[in-house]
């Protein structure tokens, strides 16, 4: 029973990757919330880590003075990115939406994109990284899908286009 166990976790750990795994030892100063404020929006948010470990991602959304974003980002480098064909992150929401986005190039000034629902219960969400689109400032780009082998950057986003408070814990983020 415990070789079978064993071939499992060794199979389990060779089809994924580990992107992040947030806990209660989580350096969460190297994540940086960038916000409309930017622009001059008037959008405001933070993160911490909860008691359990969890990042929490929490803020308003404000239209006030043309604003209308919060977000979240991490830069990284995760390399060997075209051996796994999905995204999977375990999280909590608020019933909201969100965007989770890459960037395979720090200097890029598009991510990619997959927008994703939250229905208030701990999910574990899946992005098909070949669908997830390029875009820039809410506009989708006329270039490829991402199709790279490298992520430099991973970023959380809500911009439903309304006022509104959010809240999103994020437990990890991984490939397989």
């Amino acid at each position: 029973m415990i070789r079978i166990t064993l071939i499992i976790i060794i199979l389990f750990s060779v089809n994924e990757k580990l992107i992040f795994d947030f806990n209660s030892d989580t350096k969460i100063s190297n994540w940086v919330v960038v916000e409309d404020r930017v622009m001059g929006g008037r959008s405001n948010a933070e993160i911490h880590l909860t008691d359990e470990g969890h990042a929490k991602f929490i803020g308003n959304v404000s239209l006030e003075n043309n604003g209308g974003f919060a977000s979240v980002r991490h830069r990284l480098n995760v390399e060997g990115v075209k051996n796994f064909s999905k995204a999977v992150i375990r999280l909590k929401g608020d019933g909201k939406n969100y965007q989770f986005r890459l960037k395979n190039k720090l200097n890029d000034r598009h991510s990619y994109i997959q927008e994703f629902s939250t229905n208030g219960e701990w999910q574990e969400i899946e992005f098909d990284l070949a669908k997830m689109y390029p875009g820039f400032r809410g506009r989708k780009l006329d270039i490829p899908n991402w199709d790279h082998d490298i992520i430099q950057e991973i970023t959380f986003l809500i911009g439903n286009k309304k006022n509104e408070e959010f809240s999103l814990l994020i437990d990890y983020i991984r490939l397989k």
